[in-house]
C-alpha cells in the first residue's frame, strides 16, 4: 500500500473535504442559488481561469497579496478550485479521495500520452 492509499491519510482527506464544505456552508455558499451542483462546478471553472490569468500575468509560484490582505497567485486560485472541488464532492456525498485513488490506479496502466501519440 501507498501513502495514497493508507486509512490515516484517506481519512485525513475525508476531514479536509468535510471542513472544505463547513466554512462554504458558514459563508452562505450552500443557499440558493448557490446551492446547486451546476453553479458549484462553474466556480470551479472560474477559479481555474483566475490561475489562468495569473499565468498570463507572469506568475508563476509566488503568492502575493492585495491591499485587503487577500493572496492572490496562481496557487492560489488552484487552491480554490480545489477547495470548491471537494465542497462539491461533501454535496453530492462523493468519497473524492477514493475517486483520486482509483483514477490514478488506472491511470498508471494507461499508455503514454493515452495511446494519443507524442
Amino acid at each position: 500500500r501507498t501513502k495514497m492509499q493508507s486509512d490515516d491519510f484517506a481519512t485525513e482527506m475525508s476531514e479536509w473535504q468535510f471542513e472544505f464544505w463547513r466554512v462554504s456552508e458558514e459563508h452562505g455558499f450552500h443557499e440558493s442559488p448557490h446551492d446547486n451542483p451546476y453553479e458549484k462546478a462553474a466556480l470551479v471553472h472560474s477559479e481555474i481561469s483566475e490561475a489562468v490569468e495569473e499565468l498570463r500575468k507572469g506568475y508563476t509560484n509566488e503568492v502575493y497579496y492585495r491591499d485587503d490582505g487577500k493572496p492572490e497567485g496562481v496557487g492560489i486560485e488552484l487552491a480554490d478550485a480545489l477547495i470548491r472541488i471537494f465542497d462539491l464532492a461533501e454535496m453530492l456525498n462523493i468519497n473524492l479521495w477514493d475517486c483520486v485513488v482509483e483514477k490514478h490506479t488506472f491511470n498508471i496502466g494507461r499508455p503514454y500520452m493515452h495511446g494519443k501519440g507524442a
